[in-house]
């Protein structure tokens, strides 16, 4: 549980690096292109075994593709561009709320007012990590086009999460991945081709595409396959909040590979966060014994 965030939080600093060099729909396709290729090549034996499987449920493929791979990929992307880190972190960290809230109603995951206490004591931690420890300043908070991108983005990560753990398969999560992946190239293709048509940014260059394979391979395959199997094991609103630990981990990655120092800000938001998760989590780990 403690992995994922570090490796979804590279996607961020592949995004710092991205304006200029790559166009966000372009980079998208070609993340998940490389990382669809690894999750197919791995798990080709089982994808040829149970290929009637795969055919048969090309519809739900289709809908997971274009809600993880191109709204919760391009869009991301494309809100950078009108809007800002704060702004975009405000948003996006109402997921991991919508993702417990679903499937409490939806999926019947049980959720009590401990697990709540939780999920309140993550979100005041990564609003103090973005908010940089001054709340005067949320009452000056200014929306952009952007908000709506990102917006957008994360109700579509609590719905991918929800109908990746409702949508059952007999698939394991490595050959689950592999046509999603290749579903969200599909539905994306359209905006890269207007992207190469239209876009000032050349479509492919040798950092462009190396950007690319950084995202697949590590907020791409090895994130999203560690997010699956999470949400096998443990259910989508315990593994949700868990994304909440995203700001605190970015501060330390930003901190090492762009020099960006840490604040004691981080550090009193994973003090907040630390416990949220815990939690979230001790309900059902104490049932169980």
């Amino acid at each position: 549980m403690l992995l994922l965030p570090a490796l979804q939080g590279v996607n961020y600093l592949v995004a710092r690096l991205a304006p200029g060099v790559i166009a966000p729909n372009t980079l998208a396709a070609l993340r998940w292109l490389f990382a669809g290729s690894i999750f197919c090549f791995l798990a080709r034996t089982e994808l040829w075994r149970e290929r009637r499987v795969v055919l048969a449920d090309w519809r739900h493929t289709l809908v997971l593709g274009a809600l993880g791979m191109w709204i919760c990929g391009a869009w991301v992307y494309l809100a950078g561009q009108t809007t800002s880190a704060t702004n975009m972190a405000l948003i996006y960290a109402l997921s991991p709320i919508l993702i417990a809230l679903i499937a409490h109603f939806w999926l019947k995951e049980p959720f009590n007012w401990l697990q709540g206490c939780g999920v309140a004591l993550a979100l005041a931690g990564v609003l103090h990590v973005v908010l940089k420890g001054q709340w005067a300043d949320l009452a000056r908070v200014r929306f952009a086009r952007g908000d709506a991108w990102i917006f957008a983005a994360s109700v579509c990560w609590a719905l991918f999460s929800i109908l990746l753990k409702r949508w059952t398969t007999p698939l394991s999560a490595t050959a689950r991945l592999g046509p999603i992946s290749f579903a969200g190239v599909l539905v994306l293709l359209p905006f890269v081709i207007w992207e190469a048509v239209t876009g000032p940014l050349p479509t492919f260059s040798l950092t462009g595409v190396g950007l690319a394979f950084m995202a697949a391979l590590l907020p791409g395959y090895a994130a999203y396959l560690v997010y699956a199997l999470l949400l096998r094991d443990l259910g989508a609103a315990r593994v949700g909040v868990v994304l909440y630990l995203g700001p605190p981990y970015v501060a330390v990655m930003a901190w090492i590979f762009l020099g960006e120092p840490i604040h004691g800000y981080h550090v009193v938001g994973l003090a907040l966060i630390a416990p949220g998760i815990y939690l979230v989590n001790r309900r059902v780990r104490t049932r169980r014994r």
